[in-house]
């Protein structure tokens, strides 16, 4: 079973930068849907940056233009860069994954496997 390990969390003030990263482990090579997913207590897990086997990618609103999701498939790792980074970014982030879907979908629903989950905190 495919294994997730999030890495690149920490603290940052506004408009400042974060990369974080997601190894992948026990790849079997079958196509996949990948993501990052962001909770804070008492809300539910939000979608953030979802990312398909073909380079597909969708966005949630409130990060689009500010995070990019990419996928370094010789490193088995899934990036997402984060920037202009606001107080309400803060959450713990979540790494996922699933079958594919047309489009790539931002419901948890969607994914399978799920990272232990980082924390990131924006201080203003």
């Amino acid at each position: 079973q495919v294994q997730l390990q999030e890495s690149g969390g920490g603290s940052v003030q506004s408009g400042g930068s974060l990369l974080l990263s997601c190894l992948v482990s026990r790849y079997s090579g079958s196509p996949f849907c990948m993501g990052w997913f962001r909770q804070v207590p008492e809300k539910k897990r939000e979608g953030v940056a979802v990312i398909d086997t073909f380079g597909n990618t969708k966005y949630s609103p409130s990060v689009e233009g500010r995070f990019t999701v990419y996928q370094d498939n010789a490193k088995n790792t899934l990036f997402l860069q984060m920037n202009s980074l606001k107080p309400e970014d803060t959450a713990m982030y979540y790494c996922a994954a699933g079958r594919p879907r047309d489009p790539p979908s931002l419901d948890e629903s969607a994914y399978t496997t799920w990272g232990q989950g980082i924390q990131v905190t924006v201080s203003s």
